[in-house]
């Protein structure tokens, strides 16, 4: 996920809601069992902590970003106190990390726990199938995960998309139920609303967005008397496209499956057609900003915070817009279009679709990793692993209902920097679980506003575009062999249709194009991998 330099506001990115789940208990809890794979049998507590009575280390690899040394993060040395588990930590810089994972994975010396490690979809079926990873189900139904267990039972589409074809789990991931955003939403500038008296009448359908960007760029919605506004920013579309996709019907910027649970390519929809006119129409009439294809996110925020900007997406309209979160910048309300059941949203699948924690077969205490995963699926593991631990950057004001109240930051810099010193949940694809009770007392009016606009406007539309599925070894190659050309033609032909160096009367030879470099076989192979996942329990 981005990371967000204001705490209280990366949060709610996160979530919607979800079941509270109950942290690790005491160390009073029972429960035990013995780890193989040693010389000396250590017991391992299925609840409670320490997770064992005696002392062992485990060897772990994971990305850094550079701002502290892991062995000096207060939250993995309290977590080794707490545990009993000391970590010998094997770091690779972030940006060098994939190539050192691929590195050692070919080495075949594996460290005991893989942590944040990226594992994509075919890192887990490829190296699971030849037993470099640990099946984790066996531990996870033993007893050894009981916060991961209890949202895995309460959530089985979730169980099914992290278990690969072959009936496993090699890895675990970031697990979001009721998260509904699947990326920034599309904001309109308050200024101009308020301009032209519409802060409460939000355009409704494509005509009227259309008719509110002509508006907007004839006349002087930001009143400077010159010709500066820019209706409708992007860079290269790609902010914008799965949003503005669900106003005629397609949820989804790629393979995404309807009702009827077939699967579409939506850049061969008739529907898709509809998309780029609409988009050439406001291309013509210079309402979508002639530098969509050649600026930088950068260049697209100097024209937000100069007050040109009506339309754009971001995580947060300040973000583009500048100054502090307000409530003056609403989210835009999808409209719709001549088809219908528009407009339609991509909700997000309340999972991450990249594998953050796993075992290899290496690892001589499996069950004892498991249990020190575990505590990241909880609202108390998630605060400790997020803040540190009580007392560093928030505290319970009542311990009962998990209500906090945030603290001053101990070296009175930005809490976001801080926080990057003291754990290693910063910057990185981590592991675990979160929901907004997690944070209860640590929210902001603008984090519930920002709640409220999303349930009112996407939560009603929203449906999951595709589940995370996996795919088998064959299916893994022959979809990339086949999106090594088709991707990179349709995002060329997308730009040529908008911008009308390619007439949209020649539509049908782009259909039969993408027919021979074989869109119709992308949607058939995703089909059987949807069919399997469906099916399977």
């Amino acid at each position: 996920m981005t990371i967000y330099r204001k705490a209280g506001l990366m949060l709610l990115v996160l979530s919607m809601s979800m079941s509270i789940l109950t942290a690790c208990g005491s160390s009073s809890d029972k429960g035990t069992a013995s780890t193989e794979g040693s010389d000396t049998a250590t017991e391992v507590h299925k609840t409670g902590f320490p997770i064992v009575d005696k002392p062992i280390e485990l060897s772990i690899m994971a990305p850094d970003i550079g701002r502290q040394d892991w062995n000096k993060m207060p939250v993995i040395k309290e977590y080794e106190k707490m545990t009993n588990i000391k970590l010998k930590i094997q770091n690779a810089p972030q940006d060098s990390f994939e190539t050192k994972k691929n590195l050692v994975f070919a080495s075949g010396t594996l460290p005991d726990i893989f942590y944040a490690a990226d594992l994509k979809g075919s890192d887990q079926v490829t190296y699971g199938s030849q037993g470099l990873l640990l099946p984790l189900e066996k531990y996870i139904d033993e007893g050894y995960a009981p916060n991961l267990k209890k949202i895995l039972d309460e959530n089985p589409d979730i169980r099914k998309s992290m278990t690969t074809p072959d009936g496993h789990i090699y890895a675990l991931r970031n697990i979001q139920p009721s998260a509904v955003w699947y990326r920034g939403p599309m904001w309109y500038n308050g200024k101009f609303l308020k301009k032209f008296g519409m802060e409460n009448k939000l355009p409704q359908t494509t005509e009227e967005l259309y008719n509110y960007l002509k508006k907007v760029k004839e006349e002087d919605a930001n009143g400077n008397g010159k010709d500066d506004e820019v209706p409708l920013s992007s860079v290269k579309l790609d902010d914008l496209r799965m949003f503005f996709l669900g106003f005629w019907g397609m949820y989804n910027e790629d393979i995404y499956v309807d009702k009827e649970n077939k699967v579409h390519f939506p850049q061969a929809e008739p529907a898709y057609k509809e998309y780029l006119t609409f988009l050439n129409r406001l291309w013509n009439e210079d309402l979508l900003d002639h530098e969509t294809f050649s600026q930088t996110d950068e260049q697209k925020k100097a024209k937000g915070k100069n007050n040109q900007v009506a339309l754009f997406s971001d995580y947060f309209p300040y973000f583009t817009l500048g100054g502090e979160p307000s409530e003056d910048n609403p989210m835009m309300q999808p409209v719709s279009s001549d088809i219908a059941g528009t407009p339609v949203y991509g909700k997000h699948p309340g999972i991450n679709t990249i594998g953050g924690f796993a075992i290899s077969n290496t690892n001589p205490n499996p069950e004892a990793s498991m249990r020190w995963i575990d505590y990241q699926f909880s609202e108390e593991g998630y605060s400790f692993w997020a803040y540190g631990p009580e007392g560093t950057l928030f505290k319970y004001k009542d311990k009962a209902t998990g209500e906090k109240e945030w603290l001053p930051v101990p070296d009175g810099t930005d809490r976001e920097e801080y926080r990057g010193t003291i754990t290693p949940n910063y910057g990185i694809n981590t592991p675990g679980s979160y929901e907004n009770s997690y944070v209860l007392g640590l929210r902001t009016s603008f984090d519930d506003w920002i709640d409220k606009e999303t349930a009112t406007k996407l939560t009603p539309i929203a449906k999951t575009p595709f589940p995370s599925v996996f795919l088998t070894v064959d299916q893994q190659t022959e979809i990339k062999t086949l999106r090594s050309d088709l991707d990179k033609y349709v995002k060329e032909m997308e730009a040529k249709f908008v911008t009308g160096a390619e007439p949209l009367s020649n539509w049908d030879k782009y259909i039969a194009q993408m027919k021979k470099m074989g869109y119709e076989k992308l949607e058939s192979t995703y089909q059987q991998a949807y069919d399997t996942w469906a099916a399977s329990e």
